[in-house]
């Protein structure tokens, strides 16, 4: 809520302006504003602007102790970072994604769809619905779960629920909920007991149930404005994704797959090996998160965008059906053959959800995930790379060993990584829309976060720094000069400076 609102004039006519909500997103980020003479924004720019450089601390490590460090990246993905690390040293000790014993393949990906679901709820339900249920501009004090708990209470209760039951399927198959251990080199530790197992088919059919009603209502929301839904923060880009080799919506593993925005393909069925053929990584002298593009369309034109809505767009089918059917209805909502609207990436999410929560009542149901065979061996390998398809997008972990098993190399592409053009393309579609010309206040801030938050990102992993969650927005003139800033800080204090 305001804890108050000043006006005040200085000599250069400018105004000091205080405002506290607290930013809904993880990690720290700023937004810069360059505005002309008349006030039209020129140039909007979201900064990441903290570095913790973990690619660098995990050189000199193990290779066997990087499913367990690289979990300490996020306390929002450990399982992406985990299994994605696993997938590499499996091929550090010479064993490729196809010839995993069927219990470890299986025990992966129930964690990973619990993952993707219990991740999927926190963001939507908590960061993301009080902006689509109250509104961009509803009282800064309704803007949260506890508001949505009051005024909505089914939909807030279903959301914390279908968030513990993934959180729950993930410490059913590592121990814990958060920072748990599963994976390892060629292999899982343990199998899941039947009782276990019962545990969890106890309420995954009421699971499936709150997941198809948020899908219907994600649909009310988005279509009960759909040309405002449609237009917000929307931009024409590219998108990437794995896919199994028919096409379908893989999560764990499988090719990767770009469409432009016109849905002619780029490339398909590529080995993620490979990767480094295809993408390549631009570093801004403005923020420490880097910008990735397709090498075959250059660095101008090459960005991408990843995550739900990427993976709807390039993916052929959902091999649930219940999820698939919810596909299909969402691809009707454009004229084109790629779904833009940003705003639909809410809606992708909540598709992605209920196709977890199908997905994991065949795996309760499949008797090798309470198997023996846990572990498999190869010949060794100096390089490992593993691709995953995280909650937020793509996930790339590439590692290379010496001759005593000790990291030489590390490179990450983090998922919000990929998004990080598309993020500054949406801000400033937004800023040029609904600032343009305009005083800063809160519900227009507001406007900024909205187009962030659709996109999910988890700014400590994509940048691996550690720090709080404000936001920034400075007003900058035509010769470069800073002449007013909004800085909204995670004690809730903010306060614009001139």
């Amino acid at each position: 809520m305001y804890e108050h609102l000043e006006t005040a004039k200085s000599p250069e006519n400018l105004k000091r302006i205080v405002i506290d909500p607290v930013t809904r997103v993880e990690g720290h980020g700023k937004v810069t504003l360059l505005l002309d003479a008349q006030n039209h924004v020129q140039q909007a720019r979201l900064h990441i602007v903290e570095f913790r450089g973990f690619e660098r601390f995990i050189q000199g490590r193990p290779y066997w102790e990087l499913p367990v460090l690289v979990q300490r990246l996020c306390g929002i993905c450990p399982v992406s970072h985990h299994l994605a690390a696993a997938k590499a040293i499996d091929q550090l000790v010479g064993i490729d994604p196809e010839n995993l014993p069927p219990t470890a393949d299986k025990l992966r990906r129930l964690m990973h769809f619990g993952q993707v679901l219990q991740s999927h709820a926190l963001h939507f339900f908590h960061l993301a619905s009080p902006d689509l249920l109250f509104g961009f501009d509803s009282d800064v004090a309704k803007r949260n779960i506890i508001a949505v708990l009051q005024e909505h209470t089914e939909i807030g209760l279903q959301g914390v629920k279908l968030r513990k039951f993934g959180q729950e399927v993930i410490k059913m198959v590592s121990g814990k909920r958060i920072h748990g251990t599963s994976a390892i080199a060629g292999g899982v530790n343990k199998s899941l007991t039947k009782e276990e197992r019962d545990y969890l088919l106890a309420d995954i059919e009421q699971m499936i149930t709150w997941s198809e009603e948020s899908v219907a209502l994600i649909a009310r929301v988005h279509c009960s404005n759909k040309p405002y839904h449609d237009e917000f923060a929307t931009i024409k880009s590219s998108y990437m994704g794995l896919v199994g080799k028919d096409g379908s919506l893989e999560l764990y593993h499988g090719a990767l797959r770009a469409k432009n925005e016109h849905g002619a393909t780029i490339f398909d069925q590529v080995d993620y090996c490979h990767y480094n053929d295809y993408i390549h990584e631009e570093v801004r002298s403005w923020s420490y998160m880097k910008f990735p593009y397709f090498l075959s369309e250059g660095k101008q034109n090459g960005w991408y965008r990843v995550g739900p809505l990427a993976r709807i767009n390039v993916c052929d089918y959902i091999s649930t059906p219940k999820a698939e059917a919810a596909r299909q209805h969402l691809m009707t909502m454009t004229d084109e053959k790629m779904l833009h609207s940003t705003l639909a990436y809410h809606w992708a999410r909540l598709i992605e959800i209920l196709h977890c929560a199908e997905a994991i009542k065949d795996l309760l149901h499949d008797p090798d995930i309470m198997g023996s065979e846990l572990v498999a061996t190869g010949e060794k390998r100096r390089s490992g790379i593993g691709v995953i398809e995280a909650p937020r997008g793509t996930l790339f972990h590439h590692y290379e060993v010496d001759e005593n098993d000790i990291v030489t190399k590390a490179n990450l592409i983090v998922s919000t990584t990929s998004n990080n053009q598309a993020m500054n393309e949406s801000v400033r579609q937004v800023a040029a829309t609904y600032l343009d010309g305009l005083e800063i206040t809160e519900p227009l801030l507001n406007h900024l976060e909205v187009a962030i938050r659709a996109y999910d990102p988890c700014l400590s992993c994509a940048t691996h720094a550690l720090g709080k969650m404000p936001m920034e927005v400075e007003l900058v003139n035509p010769q470069g000069q800073v002449i007013g800033q909004v800085f909204k800080s995670s004690q809730g204090a903010i306060e614009k400076t001139l």
